[in-house]
């Protein structure tokens, strides 16, 4: 069998040029502690400071298509298409480009984060709804995959995570080498770079956008923690050095380039929230980034500013994102233009 590689196929590099920017529509009421008005506003904030950058079309509920359209905008499209879930990065295709431009995609099979929650069966239908929708090939894709536990450069290397990966209730029946093999065969790329784990109470099981990105080839943005009371300090500082060992697919060592880790915050249970300020969206000249109210948010966009000098970097409150158990990255999708 053919794979969207051995066709010519290749997953983009996210500052790639976007046709437009895919988002879902906050519509469960266990994942927000806070409310969904509190969530629908979150989620209107990113949507409005995308829009500035590039189109955005938001996929709601039907019973919740009128609200979200009158909160958004009229510039913003709303498509009323069945939902369990409100995380695009995890539910969409994984866009690809072909050597012509031309765009496809991979719908990977969905099951909720290692069947971490019942009820799946609409978003695991998303990925090829939107493929049918803007007119691009589908791929199905061999294994159970969400977009936010792995990274590309648009060159060959993929970032990921084996604590993601290898989780049991994903695909117990595949060895690294098959994994590698998918992702290579699949998404195009030729490295695969494995990190360790994710972040500690990460309900994704070590989505890798939580910790680290490409920031462009050969450069990295690397959640760092100096704190030694910190269990997130060891694991950090374990993926840290992995990077430092690595190589990227065209023979290059990585530039490293810190980003502190987010101040901690707890949730309505007290425990401890995955926040990180690597979950960006990268948009059209620009990057929206998360801020949490702390005097640690300044810091964190300068660095990204600097690792950007092309983009406007804009902050937007993302708290109440982070309560349903992601942020900005883990609820967008880019589209790449044809």
């Amino acid at each position: 069998m053919q794979t969207p590689a051995d066709l010519g196929f290749r997953m983009p590099a996210e500052w790639e040029p976007h046709e437009r920017c895919w988002m879902a529509w906050p519509c469960r009421p266990e994942s927000w502690d806070n409310g969904l008005p509190a969530a629908y506003d979150a989620y209107t904030a990113v949507a409005r400071a995308i829009r500035r950058f590039e189109p955005v079309t938001m996929i709601a509920r039907p019973e919740d298509a009128d609200t979200a359209r009158q909160l958004l905008g009229d510039d913003i499209d709303v498509i009323a298409w069945p939902l369990d879930d409100s995380w695009t990065r995890d539910i969409g295709p994984l866009f690809l480009k072909g050597r012509n431009g031309e765009v496809a995609g991979v719908d990977w099979g969905f099951n909720a984060w290692g069947l971490l929650y019942e009820g799946f069966a609409e978003d695991a239908r998303i990925a090829g709804r939107i493929l049918d929708h803007v007119g691009a090939r589908r791929f199905a894709g061999p294994q159970i995959l969400e977009g936010g536990s792995i990274h590309v450069d648009g060159q060959g290397t993929l970032l990921t995570t084996e604590e993601c990966l290898f989780d049991p209730e994903r695909n117990p029946h595949l060895r690294r080498e098959d994994m590698e093999a998918n992702l290579k065969g699949w998404l195009g790329v030729e490295t695969v770079i494995w990190l360790g784990k994710g972040l500690q109470n990460d309900e994704t099981t070590g989505h890798v956008d939580n910790v680290a990105c490409f920031a462009a080839p050969g450069k990295v943005l690397m959640v760092t923690s100096e704190d030694p009371a910190d269990p997130d300090t060891a694991t950090l500082k374990d993926n840290r050095d992995r990077l430092r060992e690595a190589r990227d697919a065209q023979g290059r060592p990585l530039e490293i380039i810190d980003l502190p880790q987010a101040p901690r915050r707890n949730d309505a249970r007290g425990e401890r929230m995955a926040l990180s300020y690597v979950n960006f969206y990268i948009a059209n000249g620009g990057v929206v980034m998360p801020s949490f109210g702390v005097p640690e948010d300044k810091d964190a966009a300068d660095i990204l500013r600097h690792a950007f000098p092309d983009h406007v970097v804009t902050q937007v409150p993302a708290f109440e994102v982070a309560v349903g158990g992601g942020n900005i990255h883990c609820i967008t999708q880019q589209q790449p233009k044809a």
